[in-house]
């Protein structure tokens, strides 16, 4: 992987938690429950028109999909732990759970797809 791709990689990534912080509290303040849909689809839907349909986060050929998912998750973590709105400790089994749920129906897609 050549380092403008990795950059391209990580930048994309960076964006989506990037916006969900500084745009979807405030949409959803602002208008309420409809403001949480409309920053889902804007927020979503310009982050994956850029991630995917410009090709900003890169993906190998063969290689394991890494979506716009890990980086709102590890993101929005890595934020609040900056923060100092959130214990590690405590969400360190959340995070397993996660890993696991994922892992599980990441096996039954490819056991039935």
């Amino acid at each position: 992987m050549t380092i403008k791709l990795a950059i391209g990689t990580f930048v994309g990534a960076f964006i989506f938690p990037f916006m969900i912080r500084l745009v979807w509290g405030n949409l959803v303040e602002d208008f309420g429950p409809i403001g949480g849909w409309m920053a889902a689809a804007f927020i979503v839907g310009l982050c994956w028109t850029l991630n995917h349909g410009v090709g900003a986060i890169h993906q190998m050929d063969g290689g394991a999909w890494i979506d716009m998912a890990w980086a709102a998750g590890i993101g929005l973590w890595a934020a609040a732990i900056v923060a100092d709105k959130a214990d590690v400790g405590k969400s360190i089994p959340t995070m397993v759970c996660s890993l696991i749920g994922g892992t599980l129906g990441g096996f039954f897609l490819s056991t039935f797809l």
